[in-house]
């Protein structure tokens, strides 16, 4: 498996990328994987572990960093923007199908986390993605109104859009806006805020575990607003008969928005429950990757096919 370092362009803003190749002489163009880091996250963390992991499976595998994140570009740093979101994954299939070792009409997805839910918007949206599986489902901006386990208080919501808006308003006057924390600084704020699906992510993006200099702590106010917006589940009934699976830790706390996206589906469906796994186990846990990845290949290998 061999890594190289790509851009393209999305929506006018240069994004970066790591492109991950087979081993294995090709006697032709290969079936190729988009795959799409988890909200602050970065391609170098979960998104990079499953493009390898894919490569090593005889995929030719891209992930790449959201506009406004990581190595790409645009401003504000950190902004969460849910239409470039779902902007971006279709400029990736747009790169892979310029790449003689890509064949362009065996093209799937892969949404890790945040990018579940983006990529099922992209998929029903783009018909050139014959396939597209998610792990960790997420839909940010049910996560913002409705909390990770769905029965936040909607005040809390309305407090974020208050300020918001007051930052916008000083961005207006010249002032700084700020930005909204999203990781406190110990894990024990972690916990009073998010419970322990609050810690796991704190584990994760904020400790040796899976830290990355260029992992947002942050967020742009104006990602709330915008995610206030926007449905990424709204297109999940274009994607249909093209086949959607999604790989769901079965202690996750977010699984009910996977479930929510598995009804709304009108094609091929699956939830496959990987036991014992948390939401973030899935990013990094070899004990639960490892099945992960024997589930997507299979996946795969069924449906990215010529014809």
């Amino acid at each position: 498996m061999a890594r190289t370092t790509v851009s393209f362009d999305s929506a006018g803003i240069p994004l970066a990328g790591h492109l991950y190749t087979p081993d294995a002489p090709a006697s032709g163009p290969q079936p190729a994987l988009v795959v799409g880091h988890p909200g602050t996250g970065v391609k170098e963390q979960a998104a990079g572990t499953y493009a390898q992991r894919m490569a090593e499976r005889g995929f030719v595998t891209l992930a790449f960093d959201a506009a406004y994140q990581g190595e790409s570009g645009g401003l504000p740093r950190g902004l969460e923007d849910p239409a470039q979101r779902v902007e971006d994954f279709k400029a990736a299939v747009s790169h892979l199908t310029t790449r003689t070792d890509v064949d362009a009409d065996r093209i799937g997805l892969l949404g890790i986390c945040a990018s579940g839910g983006y990529s099922l918007a992209a998929t029903g949206g783009d018909r050139r993605v014959k396939a597209v599986a998610t792990v960790s489902t997420a839909e940010p901006a049910r996560q913002f109104r409705l909390d990770a386990d769905g029965t936040q208080d909607p005040a809390v919501f309305q407090a974020l859009l208050d300020a918001a808006a007051a930052a916008r308003s000083s961005a207006a006057r010249g002032e700084d806006p700020g930005a909204m924390t999203v990781f406190p600084e110990t894990a024990e704020q972690a916990r009073a805020l998010g419970g322990r699906h609050g810690v796991e992510g704190f584990e994760y993006y904020c400790t040796p575990r899976g830290r990355h200099e260029r992992s947002a702590k942050t967020l742009a106010w104006e990602s709330i607003d915008k995610m206030a917006c926007h449905d990424a589940f709204f297109a999940i009934p274009l994607i249909g008969p093209r086949p959607i699976l999604q790989i769901i830790g079965e202690r996750a706390v977010t699984a009910w928005m996977a479930v929510e996206a598995h009804q709304r589906a009108t094609g091929p469906k699956e939830i496959h429950w990987i036991k014992g796994a948390s939401h973030v186990d899935l990013y990094d846990r070899k004990e639960y990757v490892d099945p992960a990845i024997d589930k997507l290949t299979d996946f795969y290998t069924t449906h990215l096919t010529t014809g």
